[in-house]
């Protein structure tokens, strides 16, 4: 048995089981205890290999993965209760394209960079890229999501630019490292796996990614590219 399966059996027995006893007197027999007579060493023989009728597991083993277990759960109950796209009734494809990569991008499964190219409170045309995992962690998103607020590009983004007075600013964030002097154009760098996206409508976007317009009635022009770190962890 290798690795792998071996914990797979363990995470069915632990699954099965709420404690270690119940394991270890689901494989004791009536016969065992007949000549026993003992339901403590008989319970010891088993955690020993010596009697039983199935799979020998390790106290330890059975304990941390049920440990393991439960803090998964726990982090998934979290992660739902912090998603504040949900039960949101989103009507357009821009917010509804958020919300589907809410949860991914918290938890670091997918990393998107948001286009937006629109106009300001100002009336003047800003556009820029926005990390959305970033953005995620260091604000509320629910004034987005019940569209109190429009997500736009700001100076802190990835990258700003406000067409009007022809400011421009980059700046790298903790999930990607800009690259503006690149004769082919903008480029980001994935710190994690440390691939390139290229956000050129006209190119590929890189390894692990995909660019995807969205159709919406909230701004000029809006397109999401979704990257997949290929990194193990």
């Amino acid at each position: 048995m290798n690795q792998e399966e071996g914990l797979t059996a363990v995470d069915n027995i632990v699954t099965q089981f709420n404690t270690y006893e119940d394991f270890l007197d689901s494989q004791i027999t009536t016969v065992d205890l007949y000549y026993l007579e003992d339901e403590g060493l008989a319970r010891q023989l088993v955690e020993l290999g010596y009697r039983g009728t199935g799979e020998v597991v390790k106290r330890e083993d059975f304990e941390a993965r049920k440990a393991a277990i439960e803090f998964a759960r726990q982090a998934e109950r979290t992660l739902k209760k912090t998603l504040t796209s949900a039960s949101k009734d989103l009507q357009d494809n821009f917010l509804k394209a958020l919300a589907v990569r809410e949860e991914d991008n918290r938890n670091g499964k997918v990393s998107s960079v948001i286009f937006i190219r629109d106009k300001n409170s100002h009336g003047q045309e800003v556009s820029g890229y926005i990390d959305y995992a970033h953005r995620l962690k260091t604000e509320d998103f629910e004034v987005y999501f019940d569209g109190k607020k429009r997500l736009l590009p700001r100076s802190t983004d990835l990258s700003f630019y406000n067409w009007d007075n022809h400011l421009a600013v980059w700046n790298s964030s903790p999930n990607y490292q800009v690259i503006a002097d690149n004769p082919a154009g903008l480029l980001f760098k994935y710190k994690r796996d440390r691939k390139i996206l290229n956000v050129d409508p006209k190119a590929q976007p890189g390894d692990n990614s995909t660019r995807i317009p969205i159709q919406t009635n909230l701004y000029i022009q809006a397109v999401i590219f979704d990257h997949i770190s290929r990194r193990k962890t």
